[in-house]
């Protein structure tokens, strides 16, 4: 038995993953091989203390979410990163008859399994572009073939309604219906049209782009959205777009996922560069959660925008607050 559980710790010690035992008043009972990717600090300096004595306040708010949702019964399945690495980390509930006595975690590193990911998110962002194009053309075709026909369409019937003015004016009350039809036709076209192509921002501008934006999301919205734009500021096309479109992923994640009662725009002035941060005041979620999908489709797609336009994004989030989506120039506009 005492060779059995020395092989044990030997094998945990040596191995290349990292394990520990948390109380769930979260000291660190018992650490095992090297968890300063993970944890930011040695096992030595672990052992025996608690996570806020021994980790800087952002990663111990951070690391006291996780121990304390596992605490309550569940298992993380997380991924954090330590310079080029990837590291796969599971934290769990340890109990002792029936009941949640401790936490426990290990970590190891799956930089390989990172890469084939990696080429996945390529092969994603390729299909999102191609659906970009599309989408231009379905909104050109909608605006130059089906916005003019109902347009043209409308004036014949301007002009048949004058010819029968006199003759049947019952006829040209019918036909005063079919032209209010084909105005709120014509007003849906442009709205999709618009909505499939935000290269029209460029047209309209950022500010009027938002607005519109904020009217579409009230339709199906309860909460409150409010939306502050610096009025003085004026935005490279090529930046206004990408956050036009980082700011519709933004909102539309906020109102699908994170239960929440407010989200706030604001696009304002760095040092003369431009900055959107979109805020809610929902559930928020753990940046490094696997299993949550908070690396799905809405967060990719607006990683992406960024890159294109060459702008900085951020997220900040976590459990207990709302989520913070920062997308900002890195050069004067």
């Amino acid at each position: 038995m005492a060779d059995t559980q020395s092989f044990a710790e030997l094998l945990l010690e040596q191995s290349p993953a990292s394990f520990w035992v948390v109380t769930t008043g979260g000291v660190f009972q018992t650490v095992y091989g090297d968890p300063t990717c993970i944890l930011g600090k040695p096992a030595a300096e672990l052992t025996g203390h608690k996570l806020a004595d021994v980790m800087d306040p952002e990663m111990a708010a951070l690391w006291k979410s996780r121990f304390a949702q596992a605490a309550k019964g569940e298992r993380l399945h997380l991924r954090d990163r330590c310079g080029e690495a990837s590291w796969s980390v599971t934290v769990f509930p340890i109990r002792i008859d029936g009941k949640v006595r401790y936490v426990g975690g290990f970590a190891h590193e799956s930089t390989q399994w990172s890469k084939a990911e990696q080429e996945l998110r390529h092969t994603v962002l390729g299909a999102l572009k191609a659906q970009e194009f599309e989408r231009a053309m379905l909104s050109k075709f909608l605006h130059d073939s089906v916005g003019q026909n109902l347009t043209a369409l409308g004036l014949q019937l301007d002009l048949i309604r004058m010819d029968l003015e006199t003759v049947s004016p019952g006829t040209c009350g019918r036909i005063g219906d079919i032209q209010k039809l084909l105005e709120t036709m014509m007003e849906q076209v442009r709205e999709y049209s618009y909505e499939l192509n935000p290269s029209t921002v460029e047209r309209a501008g950022l500010r009027s782009a938002l607005d519109r934006l904020v009217t579409r999301i009230r339709e199906r919205f309860t909460g409150s959205v409010r939306l502050n734009v610096d009025p003085s500021l004026k935005i490279d096309p090529r930046f206004a777009i990408a956050l036009y479109q980082i700011a519709q992923e933004a909102v539309e994640n906020a109102v699908q996922h994170s239960s929440c009662s407010m989200i706030e725009i604001a696009v304002k002035s760095t040092r003369n560069a431009p900055v959107l941060e979109v805020r809610d005041n929902g559930k928020g979620f753990d940046p490094g959660d696997v299993a949550g999908g908070c690396r799905g489709l809405g967060l990719l797609s607006m990683e992406h925008y960024a890159a294109q336009a060459g702008l900085d994004l951020s997220i900040t989030s976590n459990r207990n607050s709302g989520t913070s989506v920062r997308a900002a120039a890195t050069e004067s506009v």
